[in-house]
């Protein structure tokens, strides 16, 4: 479940930013995260659907000074949930399918935006030597 991971270069990357209703906690909605998060894994990933490997991450209100333009200012507390796929097709058939609408739904319910974008990977790279 924490593990690290690996992407092929040319995945593509889908990043939703989740923000929770008032007075909803990670704690109220970590259930539901779980769930359609292991749905994804274990229905859609690798050969059965295009599903690479997923992150989960609590914005934190820190924000680059030296790697912003303009005024850095602070955002609403916000959850971002990363996912790669093989494709952008792969990934949006898994997100019509019944099995994984019903677990978004929930996790919906509790929140007052989502939104989903894509990227399509241009480079990627680490030091020489680990």
């Amino acid at each position: 479940m924490y593990a690290p991971i690996t992407l092929p270069f040319g995945a593509r990357m889908l990043f939703n930013t989740v923000k929770l209703k008032p007075g909803v906690s990670f704690d109220d909605v970590e259930l539901s995260v779980a769930e359609m998060c292991n749905v994804v894994k274990e229905t859609y990933g690798g050969d059965k659907g295009g599903f690479i490997a997923g992150q989960v991450f609590k914005f934190t209100g820190f924000v680059s000074e030296g790697g912003s333009l303009g005024e850095a200012a602070a955002s609403d507390e916000h959850y971002a949930i990363v996912t790669y796929w093989r494709s952008f097709d792969e990934h949006e058939r898994s997100h019509a399918d019944s099995v994984f609408r019903s677990k978004f739904d929930a996790l919906a319910a509790m929140c007052t935006e989502t939104r989903e974008f894509g990227y399509e990977m241009l480079w990627q790279g680490m030091p020489e030597g680990g």
